[in-house]
């Protein structure tokens, strides 16, 4: 990556704002990096990487809030993270084509807009829950770890809408539960990549802070404020933007 400082800024700048509205969900941001640099002349390999070490940064950041203000439950996440470890990791070993990557990014590009306009109706949702079974929990584990290993993300932009379409969870322990489910596969993915690709940490540090800062306060809002539906219903647009661009790519 050789771009100008001001190329740099405004990364930076948009970076930070995804952050905090992605945190605020109890995710990590990686669709949103890549929406980000998919607008750059980034290869990728360089986005995939990217967003999965920014994406570790910020689900760690979210579960920690999550978690304390008492909403994580291990006995719903274990299911999901049994398969989906391994899973991310292969998908991160994997070569493919560039047309492939980009096809894939759009797909969960235009989950992560989905997810970001989805209602949430908590005291609907708490009076009928019910927690998934064991195959269901691990196959869906395995399938969205692969997925998210191959195209950089960690899979909290498919696994929320589900467990809320379903029932299996409220809001905010959905959001806990994405979280660690985010940050496992995010580490898993990222291992899956280096076993053959470079990670220069240093060039990125620009936006590593950033992502930090936007994470802790994101974070600590979702957890314990109220989200701007708003502001979402603009990134979801901005997502399905990149989504477009992503499938031009593709021809």
């Amino acid at each position: 990556m050789d771009y100008s400082i001001s190329t740099i800024v405004l990364i930076s700048v948009l970076l930070f704002f995804v952050s905090i509205l992605y945190s605020s969900v109890g995710h990590g941001g990686a669709s949103g990096y890549l929406a980000i640099l998919s607008f750059f002349s980034f290869s990728p390999n360089e986005m995939a990487t990217t967003a999965l070490i920014l994406n570790i940064l910020v689900s760690g950041i979210a579960f920690y809030f999550y978690m304390k203000a008492g909403y994580f439950s291990f006995k719903l996440t274990l299911p999901f993270t049994l398969t989906s470890i391994p899973a991310a990791f292969i998908g991160g070993v994997l070569h493919i084509s560039n047309e492939i990557y980009y096809l894939l990014l759009a797909i969960a590009l235009i989950f992560a807009a989905i997810r970001m306009v989805m209602p949430s109706n908590e005291k609907d949702i708490k009076s009928n829950i019910k927690l998934p079974k064991y195959p269901i929990t691990l196959t869906s584990g395995a399938s969205i770890g692969l997925l998210s290993g191959i195209i950089g993300v960690g899979g909290g932009i498919f696994l929320s809408p589900i467990m809320i379409l379903m029932r299996w969870a409220g809001t905010k322990e959905t959001s806990a539960t994405a979280a660690f489910f985010i940050l496992v596969n995010s580490i898993a993915g990222l291992a899956g990549r280096y076993t053959h690709n470079d990670i220069r940490i240093e060039v990125l540090l620009p936006f590593i802070i950033v992502a930090l800062i936007g994470g802790c306060i994101g974070s600590y809002m979702g957890a314990h404020k109220f989200s701007s539906l708003a502001l979402r219903k603009i990134l979801s647009v901005v997502l399905l933007i990149a989504a477009i661009k992503s499938i031009t790519k593709c021809f």
